[in-house]
């Protein structure tokens, strides 16, 4: 094998595996989205407030 061939297929074994880490993460579930919506936010232990007009 030449050293031109070996190259490719580290290349591609690289490829094939950055491509199966991210399947990989979009398919485990996660706790929250990431952005700022709150929706993995828990507010059961919050007591609610009035607020001053």
């Amino acid at each position: 094998m030449n050293i031109q061939a070996i190259i490719i297929v580290i290349l591609f074994i690289a490829a094939v595996f950055y491509v199966a880490r991210m399947l990989y993460n979009t398919v485990t579930a996660k706790k929250s989205c990431g952005s700022n919506c709150k929706c993995g936010v828990d507010f059961s232990a919050i007591e609610p407030q009035k607020q001053a007009k």
